[in-house]
């Protein structure tokens, strides 16, 4: 199964790091092209490769990691999404100042699955810092948890096994109405909550 990465920033380079990590490969996309991404793949290995945004979205699994305001561009226009599996780790916010953006009360994954019509969206990986998502998920009693959500049952459990496979422990907070408004910042409670699962 292909994955694709959309967005390089911290939180898209976190995700490529935990792939990395373990072996499992992944072509890493952003605006500015593959020559711009040269010293960062070289860095994680020869697991993760630099690829164009049309590249990165033709996988069978895409994570989605860039700035609200830049969803638009960054999704317009690539292949029929055709059922395929697209992971929402954005938040409504923009940076630098972190300022939420007015949803008019809808959850963000809903919003998000608006620009990739057709796609089974699954809520994950945005919950934790960049720098924790990108640490090794074990500890001395346990392993880190990842929390997801969505609408459709089988896109979830693929999520959830790529999740197990990176190390982590993914924990099913339901649909993307219920689990996406739980995790999703700023609004939701369990944003920035690094919590371990005991073995």
């Amino acid at each position: 199964m292909s994955i694709g990465i959309v967005g390089s920033g911290a939180i898209g380079t976190a995700f490529a790091r935990t792939l990395a990590r373990v072996g499992i490969a992944a072509t890493i996309s952003n605006s500015r092209g593959p020559d711009s991404l040269k010293e960062l793949v070289r860095e994680l290995g020869p697991s993760i490769k630099a690829g164009t945004r049309e590249q990165a979205t033709r996988a069978d699994i895409v994570i989605v990691a860039v700035n609200w305001s830049k969803l638009a561009e960054a999704l317009a226009g690539p292949p029929d999404w055709a059922g395929r599996i697209v992971i929402d780790a954005n938040n409504p916010i923009e940076a630098p100042l972190f300022k939420p953006v007015d949803l008019k009360g809808r959850v963000s994954s809903e919003v998000f699955a608006e620009f990739v019509p057709g796609a089974r969206v699954v809520k994950a990986f945005n919950h934790l810092r960049a720098e924790i998502l990108a640490d090794d998920p074990k500890e001395k009693n346990g392993r880190r948890v990842l929390f997801y959500s969505g609408d459709d049952k089988a896109a979830k459990a693929e999520v959830a096994a790529l999740i197990e496979r990176i190390g982590f422990v993914g924990i099913d907070l339901g649909s993307l109405a219920v689990g996406g408004k739980l995790a999703q910042f700023p609004g939701g409670p369990l944003p920035n909550q690094n919590l371990v699962k005991i073995d």
